[in-house]
């Protein structure tokens, strides 16, 4: 019970810090129905962007044409290169989440893979997102489904503006295995007052099973979720002696019925790249590592 205790109370203080480290800076990206293209009138002329509002009703586009890949590989370029310099989209400028939008759009337009679900497999990093890249975790995301409202989760994340004002999200790395695992892991870092060189630092790992359902979603039941590398030394010797995986599907399951299920649709996937949507439409781009 004691380990239970700690570990929810340090994944807990952990939560809040979203874009912590810049709380007053938005992370909205608006859908644009512009275009993007290194080459004149080269963009798919039947693309409709407005069903980007909903992902459950967006068709998986296909496009299978050779000469395409040209122009995947300049928008792919463009769009890390605006990820490198903007700390995964934190510090775009409208002008500048408009031009990702619009690569984003485009890029799922050109989309070269028929099964999108079962193409990603292997080892990714988050390198772009139009919400707190904390989010892509199955922790974070099976909160947002049992509260089954939007606003309502956003007021629960948003509650670290309140809490705290200094804090880092690191490396964010998905691990997807051709056995139905899914490994989530978030490196965070919380400041605990500002101006002050203290920090509580911990990796949250997020295990889940998943079944693929159609060309291009993944369903996951999250399974256990536990903390390592902290920093705070009393916590960090409890969790390296006694190595303890919150069991999360279970309690679900205990205290609603159920596990809630996180589905979670790939519109675009290469041998490089993968950008998936959750159930708000927010998109997460990640990297093959």
């Amino acid at each position: 019970m004691m380990r239970i205790q700690c570990l929810l109370s340090f994944i807990l203080l952990l939560a809040p810090l979203s874009d912590g480290f810049s709380p007053h800076i938005s992370l909205s990206f608006r859908e644009n129905t512009a275009s993007y293209s290194t080459t004149d009138d080269v963009g798919p002329s039947d693309y409709d962007s407005n069903t980007l509002i909903d992902p459950s009703v967006k068709p998986l586009a296909i496009d299978l044409n050779p000469e395409d890949e040209l122009i995947r590989d300049d928008l792919k370029r463009e769009l890390l290169l605006l990820s490198s310099v903007s700390d995964r989209g934190l510090f775009l400028s409208n002008e500048e989440k408009d031009i990702v939008v619009d690569i984003i759009t485009q890029l799922e337009a050109l989309n070269p893979t028929e099964q999108t679900a079962r193409e990603c497999y292997g080892e990714w990093d988050l390198v772009m997102a139009s919400t707190q890249a904390f989010k892509s975790s199955p922790f974070f995301q099976a909160i947002r489904v049992v509260l089954n409202d939007k606003n309502a989760a956003d007021n629960v994340f948003g509650l670290h503006e309140a809490a705290t004002s200094i804090g880092k999200v690191g490396r964010v790395k998905q691990m997807i295995g051709e056995d139905g695992s899914f490994t989530s892991e978030v490196n965070l870092e919380l400041g605990i007052m500002p101006g002050m060189p203290i920090t509580v630092k911990g990796t949250v790992i997020t295990k889940a099973s998943f079944e693929i359902v159609g060309s291009e979603q993944l369903d996951l039941f999250i399974r256990t979720t536990q903390v390592k590398k902290s920093n705070v030394p009393v916590l960090d010797q409890l969790l390296d002696q006694y190595p303890f995986e919150l069991p999360v599907g279970d309690i679900y399951n205990r205290v609603g019925g159920n596990v809630p299920v996180v589905s979670l649709k790939t519109f675009y996937v290469d041998e490089s790249m993968r950008i998936t949507r959750d159930v708000d439409d927010n998109f997460y781009v990640f990297s093959r590592a």
